[in-house]
């Protein structure tokens, strides 16, 4: 079984401002006709982005300066709205990957989603969050080093505290959060448990 822990993420960072932003602004519904998730990091955030080039502005995720972030910084309750899993599939397949999320807090939801595809959300503080985009905003190459084990995400001289459940931190230090590889590390006791049952051998004829 691969190594699954995640104790330190580090990359550049890409923030997005605004509370309550739901799974349709990152996902718009159209797009879940697809049948798998492959290529659906194109599409995060296409409605607001294509609203930016519309007013002549630029959206964080059309940003050239951005497009290597594998730190999202976001606000209040993100991830709010539907439970559509394509919302965290598409920050996890866009361009490089999103591959942990620092913000004020999350929908329930959406957390659970990121939990299930191995993307730490941590929280916090609005006035340290705040003071982490200014930095990485100013500097777009800064590292951002999010440090589940310590609970601190570091950014050049600075660093905040972030909280994360116990339980999800417990998933993540151990290895634990891929419920599939867990199933799958574990086939060998569930086949032969199958043979001891009744209902899995074969079938007298009546």
């Amino acid at each position: 079984m691969p190594d699954l822990r995640r104790t330190r993420i580090a990359g550049r960072a890409v923030g997005i401002d605004g509370n309550d932003i739901d799974t349709d602004r990152i996902f718009p519904a159209r797009r879940m006709l697809c049948v798998s998730f492959e290529g659906v990091g194109a599409f995060a955030f296409e409605d607001v982005r294509r609203k930016s080039r519309e007013d002549g502005g630029l959206h964080p995720f059309d940003d050239p300066a951005r497009s290597e972030a594998r730190v999202l910084l976001v606000d209040r309750n993100f991830g709010c709205g539907s439970s559509r899993e394509h919302a965290p599939q598409s920050l996890l397949r866009w361009k490089r990957g999103i591959a942990a999320i620092v913000g004020e807090s999350f929908a329930k939801i959406f957390f659970g989603n990121c939990v299930a595809l191995g993307i730490p959300c941590v929280s916090a503080a609005p006035e340290d969050l705040q003071a982490l985009k200014r930095a990485t905003a100013a500097d777009p190459a800064l590292e951002v080093v999010v440090d589940l084990e310590k609970k601190l995400v570091k950014a050049g001289p600075l660093t905040i505290n972030v909280s994360i459940p116990d339980g999800p931190l417990g998933q993540f230090l151990t290895g634990r959060w891929d419920s599939v590889s867990e199933l799958l590390e574990g086939r060998e006791d569930v086949a032969a448990l199958a043979r001891t049952l009744p209902s899995f051998g074969p079938r007298e004829n009546h």
